[in-house]
């Protein structure tokens, strides 16, 4: 059966979570999750090139096939917006100059995938995680976030193709 490596990424320009599955047929497999955590008195610059370096890494340590993102939330403020936009961009040229394809899930698509409705919370989506991976802790928010969004995906591979997502 053919195993794929899902690099999951919830991404924010002070605390990223990040993830790494194993998919092989119905069963799933955490590697590594965690947060990229960047210090309030790191300048903006010094945050993004953190997240690069970080999720080059993860690239090189995994060797993930794919890559998965959580789509862009709307916000009424227009600068964070901006900066959760230019912390994707990061992720995605991290990934771009690797020849990762990268895929992008609207949260409430992830939740839905994950738990069964696009509107839990963030405790029911760490709780969920946990079991579908057999994980022993309950991982932190960020961490939760990035797991349940590589675990949409897996779901997502699991369609006929005409269905699935495309790569961005």
């Amino acid at each position: 059966m053919n195993k794929i490596r899902i690099l999951g990424v919830d991404t924010s320009l002070r605390s990223s979570g990040v993830a790494v599955i194993e998919v092989s047929g119905h069963q799933m497999r955490a590697l590594a999750f965690g947060r990229i955590r960047n210090k309030a008195t790191l300048p903006h610059t010094g945050c993004l090139a953190a997240i690069h370096r970080e999720i080059d890494k993860l690239i090189t340590e995994f060797e993930p096939d794919e890559a998965v993102i959580e789509g862009a939330f709307f916000s009424k403020n227009a600068g964070t917006a901006m900066i959760l936009g230019q912390a994707r961009g990061v992720v995605l040229a991290a990934c771009a100059l690797r020849s990762l394809p990268v895929y992008e899930y609207s949260p409430r698509s992830i939740k839905q995938a994950t738990v069964g409705a696009g509107a839990a919370s963030k405790e029911q989506v760490a709780k969920m995680v946990m079991r579908l991976l057999s994980l022993n802790e309950q991982p932190q928010d960020d961490a939760a976030d990035a797991l349940a969004a590589a675990i949409c995906h897996a779901h997502q591979r699991g369609l006929p193709e005409a269905l699935r997502s495309m790569p961005i």
